[in-house]
């Protein structure tokens, strides 16, 4: 008797279950939602249950805010190859009445992306865009009281909603639970939303920190525990800016912020960093309860011998400040760089580190888009790149970043099979810097702008055109580049007395993950076997093997 009772309550927990199953539809499909996970030392996003890239474009700030508009904006998208789409949501258009939410427009826009068969990572432009509370709904802009405003030094307020405050979090709180409860309701099944970044290059400008009254009280009163327990926990790891800060004021472990820390901008930046971390956490903790896609925040980068607050937007996301928004966002999954600056490589280095996964969601249009597209991709095994303002591009059926797209999209499933095992790497190459070596094991390559050849007529231009490239080792002698601008040349760093040669080279694209060879390559277009070439402007994929002479 004992074992029937056993077998009827199991079998009817079981239907139950399934009844469940099918009652939930965010139940149904959490298996299948959008995550990130560990493959070897890097990050992959995976999208209905494959690894994903992000070939990516970010929307002007006012283009998707109405159907109309964006009708000829669609097709742009498509003609770039692009397989996802960087959109804003206001709260002023979900909210426009305390309590009262219209979905209608993103439903409609949600839509159509489905049809083009483009995913999509919405902004929650909330609180914070570009620092400003410039998106906030009517009815909290214009209660001062109930929702207050940052002050600068002078006690002057300013259109930034204070992170200090809990009714401008709970408000914030509140519109977006309402927008992820929505999205889990009308996309669970299509995964066509597959990332959220809430707020927008979140910092305070134009002090370092907020003067407001609430803020003055939390600056005189200690540290909080929680940043304590990260900083001596991770004392050997926090990023060196940061640690040099903590140990000149003689590494303390309590006290209020400038006892920590010492007197100074750089305190304040201190102070209002670990605010806006925590708000920010806050959010994405309740969002994720109720659907859990990755969420990230970006940064408006900090330039360079400029203070906090005047020459930069104070305390955002930026890399001397990352242990501190590791510690007050425990629940955001990575930090992003907005990257207008020139020297990618730069801005790229500072933020991988501490094992912090790589996704440029915002990066300048210029000659460079496209291979800086290639290099991210390879050298960092990033999750994707993301230019701004995208539908400006013009013909961009014809643009580099179509072409570039075209052939990263091809090798997708070569890169995430590849990933984290450091036989990867990514080329940028220009007249400022024509040289890049990269090792492959054994291996040594020499990779060089092809104007460097002097075959092409742009070599004697005083400016050159970027080149860029993502070369993949498949085997022990088999590679795979793909890209544009580049020439290839080897050795063997483990014995100077062997020679290397190009044994076979092919030139072709991926389609169902299958190889299919477009041409056989040698003679001229292999200089005699002497170099792997992708002339600047060409866009192709190339699969090589090499050989030992003596």
């Amino acid at each position: 008797m004992n074992k029937i009772k056993l077998y009827l309550t199991v079998a009817l927990l079981f239907i139950l279950s399934l009844h469940l199953y099918a009652a939930d539809p965010v139940l149904k499909k959490n298996d299948q939602l959008p995550y990130l996970t560990k493959q070897g030392n890097t990050t992959q996003l995976i999208v209905d249950n494959k690894p994903f890239i992000i070939c990516g474009g970010e929307l002007g700030n006012s283009t998707f805010t109405s159907i109309e508009y964006m009708a000829p904006v669609w097709p742009k998208l498509k003609a770039l190859n692009m397989n996802t789409v960087l959109a804003p949501v206001y709260w002023e258009l979900i909210e426009p009445e305390e309590g009262e939410f219209a979905f209608e427009l993103y439903d409609q826009l949600i839509g159509e992306a489905r049809k083009m068969d483009l995913k999509l990572i919405l902004l929650w432009f909330g609180s914070w865009k570009n620092s400003m509370s410039s998106h906030a709904p009517a009815w909290v802009k214009t209660d001062q009281k109930r929702f207050p405003r940052a002050k600068d030094e002078n006690g002057i307020s300013q259109e930034i909603l204070t992170p200090l405050s809990k009714n401008n979090l709970k408000a914030d709180m509140n519109a977006f639970n309402a927008l992820m409860r929505h999205i889990s309701e009308i996309d669970s099944a299509n995964n066509t939303v597959i990332m959220i970044q809430p707020e927008n290059e979140i910092g305070m400008l134009p002090s370092a920190r907020d003067y407001s009254n609430l803020a003055n009280e939390k600056f005189n009163a200690p540290v909080p525990i929680e940043l304590i327990k990260y900083m001596t926990d991770n004392r050997g790891t926090l990023v060196p800016e940061f640690r040099a800060v903590w140990e000149r004021s003689g590494s303390k472990t309590k006290g209020t912020w400038e006892e920590v820390f010492g007197k100074g901008v750089h305190t304040d930046e201190i102070f209002m960093a670990w605010h806006f971390a925590s708000y920010t956490n806050a959010i994405v903790e309740t969002g994720k309860k109720i659907y859990p896609l990755p969420m990230f925040v970006n940064a408006a980068l900090n330039r360079p011998d400029t203070a906090p607050g005047k020459g930069y937007p104070s305390a955002g996301p930026l890399p001397h400040l990352m242990d501190i928004w590791k510690a007050g966002g425990p629940a955001i999954d990575f930090l992003a760089p907005d990257i207008y600056f020139p020297n990618i490589q730069h801005w790229c280095d500072l933020y991988t580190r501490n094992n912090n996964p790589l996704f440029i969601p915002e990066a300048g249009i210029d000659n460079g888009t496209a291979a800086k597209a290639f290099f991210t991709l390879g050298r960092y095994e990033s999750l994707g790149f993301s230019p701004f303002s995208v539908e400006s591009i013009e013909n961009p059926e014809e643009s580099d970043l179509a072409k570039a797209y075209d052939i990263i999209k091809q090798i997708t499933p070569l890169i995430t099979k590849h990933q984290g095992s450091d036989i990867i790497d990514g080329i940028l190459v220009d007249k400022k810097n024509p040289e890049m070596k990269v090792q492959f094991g054994e291996y040594e390559f020499t990779v060089r702008h092809t104007h460097t050849l002097g075959w092409e007529a742009e070599a004697v231009d005083e400016h050159w055109v970027p080149g860029g490239a993502i070369i993949i080792r498949t085997g022990e002698n088999e590679f795979y580049v793909a890209g544009s601008g580049i020439a290839i040349t080897f050795i063997d760093n483990s014995d100077p007395g062997k020679r290397i040669g190009i044994l076979k080279t092919e030139e072709g694209g991926l389609k169902d993950n299958k190889w299919q060879v477009i041409r056989h390559l040698n003679g001229d277009q292999t200089h005699q076997g002497r170099h792997i070439r992708v002339f600047r402007n060409d866009f192709s994929i190339q699969r090589f093997e090499l050989y030992e002479y003596r």
